[in-house]
């Protein structure tokens, strides 16, 4: 090639510190309104269902044993159902479970594990596991291990909270 080809050859335009900014905060917007605010919006619906029908209760006795474990109250297991299937859905019912007094910060901060953890799994495990078509022998294995990491990431926080005297 030509020394007056390499010449010609234009680079793109970069863009400035206030462009970036402003496409930055253009795709946060559209992250909040798309994604957030309807997980949120799910997280209070589903507490708010649970306790106007007393479910909320039977859903503590029924799993105030195994949470207990984790330094939770029984009630706190809606949040591992709605964070299974969304992470900011999970985020927000503990953050509605707080505000309703039935968890405290560090219970709330224990539960915060699980949502990164295991959040969303139902639609990773579809979207990657399903899609992908992996090997149907090692898809049991691959639903298991959040989960797992879920309930080892729950007992340390628990450590964690507790050392800091916040439980």
């Amino acid at each position: 090639m030509s020394e007056a080809k390499k010449i010609e050859k234009k680079e793109p335009a970069k863009e400035s510190a206030i462009e970036v900014f402003m496409n930055g905060a253009k795709k946060g917007v559209g992250i909040g309104l798309n994604q957030i605010i309807p997980a949120m919006i799910l997280g209070y619906t589903i507490v708010a269902l649970l306790k106007l029908t007393g479910l909320i209760d039977i859903l503590g006795s029924l799993f105030g044993p195994f949470m207990k474990f984790f330094g939770l109250p029984g009630e706190s297991v809606v949040v591992l159902v709605s964070a299974f299937f969304a992470k900011a859905a999970g985020a927000a019912t503990a953050a509605n479970l707080y505000m309703a007094g039935v968890i405290t910060a560090g219970q709330a901060t224990i539960l915060l594990v699980p949502c990164m953890l295991m959040g969303t799994l139902v639609g990773h495990y579809a979207r990657i596991v399903l899609v992908a078509d992996t090997n149907p022998k090692y898809r049991m294995i691959l639903l298991f291990i959040p989960v797992f990491m879920s309930l080892v990431g729950m007992f340390v926080m628990k450590l964690i909270i507790s050392a800091m005297g916040l439980m």
